[in-house]
C-alpha cells in the first residue's frame, strides 16, 4: 500500500506517467520538463501562464527550474520494480487458491508452471519451455497459432513452420530467430563501437575547442591589461607634458612680468617729472612780469626735455611660442619614441627611415617651385553649385568623385550640364598663387576657367574653347597626356608618372604652368596670354576622384635660381 501511495505522488497530472526531469513551477506544483513546455507554449498567444493543476496565473512565463530531489526520487523509484508496488514475478498459472511464482512458461500450452506442476508437465517436443513470461500470445502467429520459429528476410517478419510452407513466404530465404537474433546483435555492436568512437572524438573536439577558448581568454585578458597600462602611462606622459609646458608659460610670465613692472615704475616716476615741468611751465606762461620769467632758472631743461624719453623697451613682453612649440614636438616625439618601443616589431618596410639626400632634394625643389609664387598656396574649395549632377562633393569641398549615381541637384545656370566638372569658390583677378591636386581617376582633366563659360553647350569641356586651359588625360586619346586651350592639343613627349599635379599662375605676367610632383620636379608647360577675367580652378574627373591638395611657400626665388638649385640638387644625389 505505502509503494501505490508512493507511486501517486511521483505522478505527473499532464501525462500520467512517472516523472521524467521534472521541474517545479512558483506553485510548489511538478511536471515533466517536456509536458510544462509543451503547455506553456500553447499559451504564449494568450497574454498570460496558468499552472494546469491549480491555475495560478503570472504575466510573464515561468523559469523552468529543475527539481533535482524528486528527479532522484523518481529514477530510483522507476530503476526498482518492487517498489513501484507491481508484480514483479509471473504468478503459476494452476495454483489458483495461492499465487506462486513460476519458473517456465509453456509456449505451447500458453501457461506458466512453478516447480511443483513443473515435474508432471508433458516432455514432448512440441512443448517449448521459456523465462517466465506474461505475454506468450505475442510468441505465436496470429493465423495458425503456433510458435514463432523462424525469420522471413525478405518480410522481414517473424513466421511459424506453416507460414513457412504457405505461398506467401514460399521459395524465400528463411532462417531461425536465433541465427537472425545473432546476426542483428553483431550489428548492433559493431554499431555501438563507432558511436562510442564518435563519442570519443566529439569529447576530445569539445576538450580541444575548450582550451583553446580559454587560451584566447587568457591571451584577451592579457592584451586588455597591456592596453589599459600603455593609456595610464600616455596619460600620464602627457600630463607630464602639459605641466612642463605650462611651467615654461609660468616662467616666461615671470621673466616678462619682471622687467615690465620695473619699466612701468620708471615711467610713472617720468610722468610725474614730467608733469611736474609742465606746471612749472604755464606758471610761467601766465606770470606778467617779464623779469621774473627771465630770471626763473632752468627754463631751457623746462622747454627742452630730454630725447628718446619717449620709447622704452618692453622687455620682450610676447610669450616665445617657438619655446613652446618646441617642447610640444619634443614631448610628442618621446611619446611616439615610446610606442614604438612597446609595440610589436614592426615590417622593415614600415618602419620609420630617416629622410635620405634625395627625399631632402625633392623637398628643396618643391619649397623653390612654390617659392616662385610668393604669395603662397591658394586655398581652393569647390563650389557646389557647379558640380555635375554625377559628381559627388566631399564635406570639406576638396574632392570631387565621380559616381553612378544622380545627386538630383537642381539645374541652375551655375551648373556643368553635360560634362562631370566643377569650379572651384574663389577666383583670382591680381598676384602669384599655386595649388596641387591628386588625381586618381582614370580620365582626368586639371586647369583654370572664367567664370562666363558656357556651361550647357558642347564646347563648355574645360580646354576646348577660349576660355580654359586645362592638362588632361584623355580616354579618346589613347590615355596619352596633353596641354589644351581652345581645342589646341600639345601632346607631351613623356608619361606622368606621379599622380600630383602642381598649378601656378602669375596674373599679371599672363602666365599659367603646370608641375609634375616627381624627383626631379618636372616642368610640363606653361600657357603665356593676357587674362581679362577672374581665373577659377576647374576639374574634370571619370571613373575616379580628384582631391585638392595644400602647399608650402618661400620668398624671392627667380626661375634660373630655381634651376640651378634643382640642378645642385641632383648633382649632390649622384655623387652620393
Amino acid at each position: 500500500m505505502a509503494s501505490a501511495d508512493l507511486r501517486e505522488e511521483l505522478l505527473c497530472s499532464i501525462c500520467l506517467s512517472i516523472y521524467t526531469d521534472p521541474i517545479t513551477l512558483r506553485c510548489g506544483h511538478n511536471f515533466c520538463r517536456d509536458c510544462i513546455d509543451q503547455h506553456l507554449s500553447t499559451e504564449d498567444d494568450f497574454g498570460g501562464y496558468s499552472c494546469p493543476q491549480c491555475r495560478e496565473k503570472t504575466r510573464k512565463r515561468p523559469r523552468l527550474k529543475k527539481n533535482t530531489t524528486l528527479c532522484n526520487v523518481a529514477k530510483r523509484f522507476r530503476c526498482n520494480p518492487s517498489a513501484q508496488g507491481e508484480v514483479t514475478w509471473v504468478p503459476c498459472t494452476y495454483c489458483i487458491h495461492s499465487p506462486v511464482p513460476a519458473v517456465k512458461s509453456c509456449l505451447h500450452c500458453e501457461a506458466s508452471l512453478c516447480d511443483d506442476h513443473l515435474r508432471v508437465h508433458s516432455k514432448g517436443p512440441e512443448h517449448v519451455l521459456t523465462d517466465p513470461s506474461t505475454s506468450l500470445e505475442n510468441r505465436k502467429c496470429p493465423v495458425h497459432k503456433k510458435i514463432l520459429e523462424y525469420y522471413c528476410t525478405e518480410d522481414a517478419t517473424c513466421i511459424c513452420v506453416t507460414c513457412r510452407l504457405d505461398e506467401e513466404h514460399w521459395g524465400h530465404r528463411v532462417e531461425t530467430l536465433d541465427e537472425v537474433s545473432e546476426k542483428k546483435k553483431n550489428q548492433l555492436r559493431n554499431g555501438l563501437q563507432k558511436i562510442a568512437t564518435k563519442r570519443k572524438k566529439t569529447e576530445e573536439r569539445v576538450q580541444s575547442l575548450e582550451k583553446h577558448w580559454r587560451k584566447a581568454q587568457e591571451k584577451a585578458s592579457g592584451e586588455a591589461e597591456r592596453v589599459t597600462a600603455l593609456f595610464i602611462d600616455l596619460r600620464r606622459r602627457l600630463d607630464d607634458l602639459e605641466k612642463r609646458i605650462l611651467r615654461e608659460i609660468s616662467r616666461q610670465e615671470m621673466e616678462v612680468s619682471l622687467p615690465v613692472s620695473v619699466l612701468i615704475e620708471k615711467l610713472e616716476i617720468k610722468k610725474d617729472e614730467l608733469s611736474r615741468k609742465m606746471k612749472n611751465i604755464e606758471e610761467l606762461c601766465n606770470m606778467t612780469d617779464p623779469l621774473t620769467v627771465l630770471q626763473e632758472p632752468d627754463t631751457g631743461d623746462l622747454c627742452d626735455p630730454e630725447e628718446g624719453g619717449g620709447d622704452e623697451d618692453t622687455g620682450g613682453c610676447d610669450v616665445d611660442l617657438d619655446v613652446i612649440t618646441g617642447m610640444l614636438r619634443a614631448g610628442f616625439f618621446d611619446i611616439m619614441k615610446y610606442l614604438q618601443t612597446i609595440s610589436p616589431a614592426h615590417p622593415k618596410e614600415t618602419r620609420p627611415k630617416a629622410p635620405s639626400v634625395q627625399s631632402l632634394a625633392t623637398h628643396t625643389q618643391d619649397s623653390l617651385v612654390s617659392g616662385n609664387y610668393g604669395q603662397g598656396p591658394a586655398n581652393i574649395i569647390l563650389d557646389i553649385n557647379t558640380a555635375y549632377n554625377n559628381l559627388l562633393i566631399s564635406d570639406d569641398l576638396k574632392t570631387a568623385t565621380w559616381t553612378d549615381i544622380n545627386q538630383n541637384r537642381p539645374d541652375t545656370a551655375e551648373r556643368f550640364q553635360d560634362y562631370p566638372q566643377v569650379m572651384s569658390s574663389r577666383g583670382f583677378t591680381s598676384g602669384r598663387h599655386y595649388w596641387d591636386v591628386e588625381i586618381r581617376s582614370v580620365g582626368w582633366t586639371v586647369g583654370m576657367c572664367y567664370p562666363s563659360i558656357d556651361k550647357e553647350k558642347d564646347d563648355s569641356y574645360i580646354a576646348y574653347n577660349k576660355k580654359s586651359w586645362g592638362l588632361s588625360k584623355l580616354l579618346w586619346c589613347n590615355n596619352l597626356y596633353s596641354v589644351i586651350h581652345d581645342r589646341e592639343e600639345i601632346q607631351l613627349p613623356h608619361q606622368i608618372s606621379s599622380d600630383r599635379v602642381r598649378i601656378c599662375l602669375d596674373y599679371e605676367a599672363g602666365e599659367l604652368s603646370f608641375y609634375e610632383l616627381s624627383y626631379p620636379i618636372r616642368h610640363l608647360h606653361t600657357f603665356t596670354t593676357t587674362f581679362t577675367e577672374p581665373l577659377h580652378a576647374v576639374l574634370w574627373a571619370y571613373e575616379g576622384y580628384i582631391q585638392i591638395l595644400g602647399g608650402q611657400q618661400m620668398q624671392g626665388t627667380t626661375i634660373s635660381t630655381l634651376c640651378r638649385d634643382m640642378t645642385t640638387c641632383t648633382l649632390k644625389e649622384t655623387m652620393k
